[in-house]
């Protein structure tokens, strides 16, 4: 509920729930994934698209027969939640399971708790060792304790590796956790496109950073093929040397890079390929000097697992990089730049709420009709990911063609959109405003223009006046798109005189879900009117940092119309030009 007592928005519970940090996902009566958040599918090896409306049973099979099956079950039965730990053995994982029944179907929460499931068999056994010999008990407390901190080493790499979906700050972070634990220097080599980088860096005595860098920058082009990271990249195996000997460094590098290696005074070394479902993404380098000597077998298994966890989350963080950059092309391509008319001057801004995708239902448009007259559109479409925006796509093109085909006043063009809306069974509901910029030959002679406008649910448009006065446009409101509206819907008409800018703007630009809506409105007012004297991309730019300084709560998108003199040249616009589409800042 909210403040008020009204329902909470599908679509903030579904945000809420898309970044929660703990694992969740939803089976229906078949036993399918109805439902599985991001952080779950990370923690199952998988990707939401793998696991969506896949059967649990078919995917997991080891589960067939074990307490995950009889516990769900039972739960889904007798609609008893259940809470429970069990082991899964081809995840290597011990999960904490909650399962409750809900009408959606049976919704399961879990957690990853096999670093505490070790760490507490190893205080078991520590126990068990004092006291069968207390002349073991210190030694075997140690072993116990650095075992523990071993497993903490590895929960907190996985933790501060999926944190980002940079590559570089997460290799960074890799490096400077492991040491000193399992080394006393180490550097995280990154191949991307062929070329390797070596960008983790750390060294345990701050006083070697300095010579651990300027080694570092030289290793990527001096390596021999038979050092280790060479070695390891190509046969994708690590590389062990406990006993690292002057021939052998002669041997692996060049004269320069020995120069730079020296005062590092390099004792043993190992390194482990990044491997993750079957890609190579880099290396992982350990080095030890001579006060530290040879690795222990409980470090070089350490490091064994952190490579194989770090390349996990290497991998998923760039496969989410991928997913961004393939949603923003496709954002692109659907908010196109707008036409620029005679003595019209348009520009547009469009910025995605949900952090790291940026795409949405929002959308603007701006095209010329046969006889000359600019048509304007702006529209928002339920939701913010690819399905609100393929729909989006959708209603643009119908949009478009209709108005290109019939050039109706707006009025009717909504009507006849709304209507190919449910016969073509496009499952949206959607508000929308198209308003089209009219001039018949007295309007010219005057150095006028007028807008004609029609309302699908649609805040109204705002006219910024030559002499900064800000006037709200009112107008008939029809219903949204979607619905099959039969009844009649109604234009709303205005002057624009040579001057003035005519803004369009979906509702995320101003509301806030815990404001007064007239109070928002008149925050926008203001802020129009304290940038009247800006030029129009300026006052675009102002708009969104003004307004949406602490972040959008929705998309926006904002499409700003400035009519120059009729008599004037045209003005000087720039070609065109990318959409700005930006990304949700994080509060």
């Amino acid at each position: 509920m909210t403040r008020g007592g009204g329902a909470v928005a599908a679509d903030v519970l579904m945000s809420a729930v898309e970044g929660m940090t703990r694992p969740l996902f939803v089976l229906d009566r078949q036993w399918r994934f109805r439902y599985i958040n991001p952080a779950g599918a990370r923690l199952l090896g998988r990707t939401v698209e793998e696991l969506a409306g896949a059967v649990v049973w078919e995917e997991f099979p080891e589960a067939v027969g074990s307490p995950f099956e009889s516990h769900y079950r039972r739960v889904a039965e007798t609609g008893v939640p259940a809470g429970f730990e069990a082991w899964f053995d081809p995840l290597g994982i011990w999960f904490q399971v909650d399962a409750f029944r809900t009408e959606a179907g049976l919704v399961v929460t879990y957690d990853d708790v096999t670093a505490r499931h070790a760490v507490e068999r190893a205080r078991e056994e520590a126990i068990t060792a004092r006291e069968e010999a207390a002349g073991q008990a210190e030694a075997a407390a140690a072993a116990a304790e650095l075992a523990g901190r071993h497993l903490m080493l590895l929960g907190d790499i996985s933790q501060a590796m999926t944190a980002t979906s940079d590559t570089d700050a997460a290799v960074q972070s890799l490096a400077e956790l492991v040491v000193p634990l399992l080394a006393d220097w180490c550097l995280v080599s990154v191949v991307e496109n062929g070329r390797r980088r070596d960008v983790g860096r750390a060294h345990a005595d701050p006083a070697m950073a300095d010579a651990m860098h300027r080694y570092a920058d030289l290793r990527a082009t001096t390596n021999r093929a038979t050092a280790p990271v060479p070695t390891a990249l190509r046969e994708g195996r690590p590389v062990v040397i406990q006993e690292l000997t002057p021939e052998q460094v002669v041997a692996m590098t060049t004269a320069e890079a020995r120069e730079a290696l020296a005062p590092l005074r390099p004792t043993a070394v190992a390194t482990f390929p990044l491997i993750a479902r079957g890609e190579q993404f880099g290396a992982f380098t350990l080095v030890t000097g001579p006060e530290r000597g040879a690795f222990t077998d409980a470090e070089l298994r350490t490091a064994d697992i952190a490579s194989r966890r770090a390349a996990l989350a290497l991998d998923n963080a760039r496969l989410t990089t991928a997913q961004s950059r393939v949603a923003e092309r496709l954002q692109r391509s659907l908010l196109s730049p707008p036409v620029q008319p005679d003595n019209l001057q348009l520009a547009v801004r469009y910025r995605p709420a949900v952090q790291d995708v940026s795409i949405g239902g929002d959308w603007y448009d701006a095209f010329l009709q046969p006889d000359g007259s600019t048509v304007l559109v702006i529209g928002d479409v339920m939701g913010h990911d690819l399905e609100a925006a393929a729909v989006m796509g959708q209603l643009k093109t119908l949009v478009r063609a209709i108005a290109y085909d019939r050039q109706d006043a707006p009025a009717d063009l909504m009507r006849r959109v709304d209507l190919a809306v449910v016969g073509l069974d496009v499952a949206t509901l959607a508000t929308a405003l198209v308003a089209r910029v009219e001039q018949d030959d007295d309007d010219r002679v005057a150095g006028l223009r007028r807008v004609r406008w029609a309302s699908a649910g649609h805040p109204m448009p705002m006219l910024l006046q030559a002499d900064g006065k800000v006037l709200d446009l009112d107008g008939p409101v029809g219903p949204p798109l979607g619905i099959g509206w039969s009844g009649d819907r109604a234009d709303g008409l205005t002057v624009v005189p040579a001057g003035s800018t005519l803004l369009l703007f979906t509702d995320g630009l101003f509301e806030r879900r815990t404001g007064d809506l007239d109070r928002d409105r008149e925050r926008l007012r203001a802020a129009v009117g304290d940038l009247a004297a800006e030029p129009l991309e300026q006052l675009c730019d102002g708009l969104l940092a003004v307004l949406l300084a602490d972040g959008a709560e929705d998309d926006v998108a904002l499409l700003a119309v400035r009519a120059h003199p009729v008599d004037a040249d045209r003005p000087a616009v720039a070609g065109p030009r990318e959409v700005p589409l930006e990304r949700p800042s994080v509060s």
